[in-house]
């Protein structure tokens, strides 16, 4: 499949014409740049907890506690690195960077040492997480931006661009994640993070030598002065030494996720009452969905940690690493992709297409009874510590949680984009974000709970665990969808229907799912 991808990219990009398949070549340009940073991305993800457990030898809580340490501040730094882009770099130089700093930090990890903690490679270990970190803060959000700005806002091939780039992106995460996670688990660390690296190296080399294709597209709103832009490339470099010292210590990580999180809330409720009333009740809307945010994430972020690990060493896996089950979620987001995208548009032309909110309950629903359901396939089929758990229910609960994601993550960034005021779009954005970074530190320490007070993971902790938050979340969803109708009233759709420009719409990451077509919304 990825020669087939390759070959065929290649040969389309280097055709006379100036469109391929009814859309101009940047976008699969982005396409291919976007799939090899993903490749590196997931293929480094899936063998992060093993490497974090089997190598340099943290316990199971510790390592969870680690895991979501990371993947929260991959989320929080795209906020900045998006401001820096709007105000002084552009879209396309932010990208460049952010992709010369991911593929140092992907070949950094292939510098494994001896392991253990006393192993002064350690610290090279803890440099290329703040490499990848950083580089994710300058690429991640921004080479979004660049899709929608090689279409103008009426274009009718807009959600098209997003689907076709959405599709790069799972079609990167699945590949790398069988590659990288295959490598690593049967050959050694370095061979599976090296596999991470080169892809990253790829996607670079794709973006530098792409440029004509981009027509000029994502380039800095002003003249930049050679000192300025240095100095952002100085500042963006310094900020790695920073993150390298937070990775490590991830209680203080907790209290700036906190103190920050306090402020941001504080600022959206000054800038809300300031607004008039529909606007002020779009924006209790956004809070609401906001918040339902970590819940979610916490659940669904188990999947490269604790439930990782079981998978590992509960699961009867017949043989085939446990590293390789990460990429069930990116291919069933291929397969459902598209169907919940007919879906949405086929219940809305009969108006009994779910609100915004609604939608969130059945998220919430789903990703607590996706653990509900391997509990219960655990308990039923795999009674004792030593049974094996059948790996049919490895992938239901991936199924009912990818499901779920469909119905909550573009919902969710659609609802961000049509709700907020224009002058405040980056802002709920950078919120939505942020919010998804707490989830994932959440998830962290829901994965340190299943390491129990010796901090080691056993079947039986794990399971309770799970039996625990899966019942509390699909509570939660259960209070959400009755609570559904009063959040959609505070939405004031009707008066949204005459706006021919969604705010933040060039923003729109994500292919169009549930919430862009607002009139068949009925619950």
């Amino acid at each position: 499949m990825l020669v087939l991808l390759l070959g065929g990219g290649a040969i389309a990009i280097a055709s006379p014409s100036k469109e391929i398949l009814g859309h101009p070549k940047g976008l699969y340009i982005l396409f291919f740049a976007e799939m090899w940073e993903r490749f590196s991305y997931y293929g480094m993800r899936a063998l992060l907890i093993f490497y974090l457990t089997k190598h340099w030898l943290f316990d199971d809580s510790k390592s969870t506690l680690i895991y979501g340490a990371y993947t929260s501040l991959v989320y929080i730094t795209p906020v900045l690195g998006g401001w820096l882009a709007d105000r002084y770099l552009g879209q396309r130089k932010a990208t460049m960077f952010g992709a010369v700093l991911l593929t140092a930090g992907h070949f950094l990890m292939a510098f494994e040492g001896s392991g253990g903690q006393n192993d002064p490679t350690i610290n090279v270990f803890w440099a290329a997480l703040a490499f990848i970190i950083v580089g994710s803060g300058f690429l991640k959000a921004n080479i979004s931006v660049i899709v929608g700005q090689l279409y103008p806002l009426t274009d009718t091939r807009r959600d098209g661009a997003y689907t076709i780039f959405y599709i790069g992106i799972n079609v990167g995460a699945a590949i790398g994640t069988i590659l990288a996670g295959y490598l690593g688990e049967t050959f050694g660390w370095q061979y599976g993070f090296g596999a991470a690296g080169i892809g990253m190296l790829l996607g670079l080399v794709v973006f530098v030598l792409g440029k004509p294709l981009l027509l000029g597209k994502g380039e800095a709103p002003k003249a930049l002065a050679r000192g300025t832009e240095m100095m952002i490339y100085g500042v963006g470099l310094a900020s790695v030494a920073v993150i390298w010292a937070l990775v490590q210590y991830q209680d203080i990580i907790q209290t700036l996720l906190i103190v920050s999180g306090v402020g941001l809330l504080g600022y959206v409720l000054f800038e809300s009452f300031k607004l008039e009333p529909h606007a002020r009740d779009r924006m209790f809307a956004i809070l609401f969905l906001i918040a339902l945010n970590p819940i979610f994430w916490g659940l669904f972020e188990q999947a490269g940690g604790s439930l990782n690990l079981y998978t590992d060493r509960f699961v009867d896996r017949a043989g085939v690493p446990a590293s390789l089950f990460q990429s069930i979620n990116p291919i069933y987001i291929i397969l459902l992709g598209p169907v919940f995208a007919w879906l949405w548009v086929f219940l809305g032309k009969r108006n009994l297409e779910p609100s915004a909110p609604a939608k969130f309950g059945i998220a919430l629903l789903q990703v607590g009874a996706s653990f509900l359901v391997f509990v219960w396939g655990a308990n039923a089929f795999g009674v004792g510590p030593e049974a094996k758990t059948l790996v049919l229910f490895v992938f239901l609960i991936y199924l009912l949680q990818t499901t779920g994601e469909l119905c909550l993550s573009p919902v969710g960034l659609s609802a961000m984009n049509r709700l907020a005021p224009k002058h405040l779009a980056s802002l709920i954005m950078g919120a939505w974000f942020y919010m998804t970074a707490v989830g994932n530190f959440v998830a962290g320490k829901i994965g340190e709970a299943t390491g129990g007070h010796d901090g080691e993971m056993t079947k039986e902790a794990t399971l309770s665990v799970y039996h625990s938050i899966g019942w509390i979340t699909v509570g939660v969803g259960v209070v959400v969808l009755l609570l559904s109708p009063l959040v959609k009233k505070l939405m004031h759709l009707d008066t949204l229907a005459n706006d021919e420009e969604l705010a933040g719409q060039d923003e729109l990451g994500e292919p169009q799912a549930a919430g862009i077509e607002t009139g068949g919304e009925t619950r």
